[in-house]
């Protein structure tokens, strides 16, 4: 049994196609981690071997279907850690847009079949608990092996080290940093098959609200109208399109007296369940404004004295039909009863009316209007291409949300510009830019420096838009829309069994990059040394201007970042230790 194993840390990634020799790709590492209380480490178990094997996470048995071959089995012990705190993931490998199979889910099965010269990787994961003493902690890894009926014996030993310090980190749900990671529920309703809104959907839906609050989200997104975004160019698509629709929360009807009724169940609902679980800070309302448009496809406008593109489906109790809205009167009829709902629950002061990407300043100023005369309650939030589009000073918009590109391209101008912003100001990332980003092709190292990039340019905190808008098979192919969109691009997660969502390495390395920002947040209030945070971050940010971000300088991503997580530890490390004196 010819099976070698090591040791690689959390951001180490992958890489089966193209270009793999026959020899073994990974060196075992010496690691150790220090954290707190009320913290996580993690490391990757690598297993290679030159014949076909079937790794497991667990000591259920298991055989292969097609005969005898090895069997290996991880067993991760930790003196002094409770056994539940340790997690043990089998590593499950994507197809990336280059066609290379990459790490990336951490699967919910316990046993995988590997084929000969390929990698298997293993999530090894302690969490450390409040009630912890602190210390010095030597995680062991065992992996045995044994073939059929033989007897299984012990092929090797490893080992990293935890050092927990005597200090408690905060939980989620009170992290300063600002994490808006917008939900698409209808997709989720898609992929367990689920009637939409139904107690079923509800189950698995809390389920995903839960996996978001472990990582400290502050907004709730409602969806109140439908398809706002029009399938997300996917009606473009020739040769492999996507259902990425997402349907309205709210039902409308026409009673036989020819008078609106709307059913806030479901949305009231969703709100609540979201406060449950700490996500309370926010509620961002998509479809009344900047309706994504694609007219030669179908997707245009629905009211006809209106210039935005809304669509609002009801059923007209009279005829026994659907229709939609089409008179603009009719329209914010329904803006004012959405308002009305918000104020009666107590919620209207963190409801925001958000707009994606408006393109026509003019436009989106008529729009906005509109609906601030129907409902004065509302506050506004953009997602920007352009600092100037702030300028624009259009009354009613308290957040603003500029793509990393135009922050970077206009950062001075921008800090300027935020002294007189009511509201938070954060950065975006979505198919654009390439670096940084959270693609299955971007570094791991990448994704958890996204946290440390706003704390550096003094914003609140990070917007993506895809939690869950998986292509039609996600776990078949994740690539979608490429070079348009890149793999990853639609998703932090995966639909698993159950329900239940199945996190990836790019969530992981997103959790811990917000619990870094939490940590060099706590280190400036009890220190006030801003400016050794700054140098310390030099390490990592490599660039002189932060105009060298932008695609136009053509750097690539070892000349912006560095890309040593030892580094990355170092530098957490000597926050916590200094915090704790």
């Amino acid at each position: 049994m010819n099976i070698k194993c090591g040791i690689e840390s959390q951001y180490y990634k992958y890489v089966h196609g193209c270009n793999n020799k026959f020899n073994i790709p990974f060196t075992d590492k010496q690691i150790s981690l220090t954290c707190g209380k009320n913290d996580r480490a993690a490391v990757q178990l690598l297993i290679y071997s030159s014949e076909e094997m079937i790794v497991c996470s667990s000591g259920d048995n298991c055989f292969y279907e097609r005969g005898a071959i090895d069997t290996v089995r991880v067993e991760v012990t930790a003196l002094g850690m409770d056994k539940n705190a340790i997690k043990v993931f089998l590593v499950g490998l994507v197809e990336d847009d280059d066609h290379q199979l990459k790490s990336d889910i951490l699967l919910d099965k316990s046993s995988i079949y590997v084929e000969p010269n390929k990698v298997q990787p293993v999530w090894i994961e302690a969490e450390i608990g409040e009630d912890i003493k602190s210390g010095i902690y030597t995680p062991k890894i065992k992996v045995y092996g044994h073939r059929m009926f033989d007897d299984e014996v012990l092929l090797c030993t490893l080992s990293f080290e935890v050092k927990v310090l005597d200090l408690v980190l905060k939980k989620p749900q009170d992290y300063c940093f600002y994490l808006d990671l917008w939900q698409h529920n209808s997709n989720i309703a898609r992929k367990y098959d689920l009637d939409l809104w139904s107690d079923e959907h509800f189950d698995v839906m809390e389920k995903y609200v839960k996996s978001l609050a472990n990582l400290g989200q502050k907004a709730i997104s409602i969806v109140v109208s439908e398809i706002p975004w029009s399938g997300q160019w996917s009606a473009y698509n020739r040769i492999d399109p996507s259902n990425l629709f997402e349907y309205n929360i709210v039902g409308v009807k026409l009673n036989k007296s020819g008078e609106w009724e709307y059913n806030f169940k479901a949305l009231n609902r969703y709100v609540n369940l979201c406060m449950k679980h700490g996500i309370k800070q926010e509620i961002e309302v998509f479809g009344l404004l900047n309706i994504w448009l694609m007219e030669d496809a179908g997707y245009g406008k629905v009211i006809k004295d209106y210039d935005d593109a809304i669509r609002i489906r009801f059923f007209d109790e009279s005829s026994k039909t659907y229709e939609y809205i089409k008179q603009k009167d009719d329209f914010i009829a329904y803006v004012k009863a959405l308002e009305s709902n918000f104020q009666e629950n107590g919620w209207i002061d963190i409801v925001r009316i958000v707009a994606d990407e408006p393109a026509d300043p003019g436009l989106f100023s008529k729009s906005l209007k509109t609906i601030r005369d129907a409902a004065p309650s509302f506050k506004y939030k953009a997602a920007i291409n352009e600092v100037s589009f702030i300028e624009n000073n259009i009354k009613g918009i308290f957040d603003y949300v500029p793509i990393l590109n135009c922050v970077c391209s206009e950062y001075e101008k921008l800090k300027e510009i935020k002294k007189k912003i009511k509201g938070k100001v954060s950065y975006y990332v979505c198919c654009i830019p390439l670096l940084p980003n959270s693609f299955i092709s971007s570094h791991l190292l990448e994704t958890r420096l996204i946290p440390w990039l706003s704390w550096y340019l003094g914003l609140d905190g990070f917007l993506r838009w895809n939690y869950t808008v998986w292509p039609n098979d996600p776990l078949t192919k994740i690539s979608y829309q490429y070079p348009s969109f890149h793999a990853g691009d639609t998703n932090f997660v995966y639909p698993g069994r159950n329900g239940e969502p199945m996190l990836t390495l790019r969530y992981k390395a997103l959790e811990r990059g917000i619990r870094d920002y939490e940590i060099i947040n706590d280190f400036v209030a009890k220190t006030g040394e801003n400016d050794v945070v700054r140098q310390l971050l030099k390490k990592v940010f490599l660039w002189q201007d932060i105009k060298e971000l932008l695609p136009e300088s053509r750097k690539s991503r070892e000349d912006l970042f560095l890309l040593d997580y030892e580094v990355y530890e170092e530098i957490v490390t000597k926050l916590l230790e200094t915090i704790v004196k």
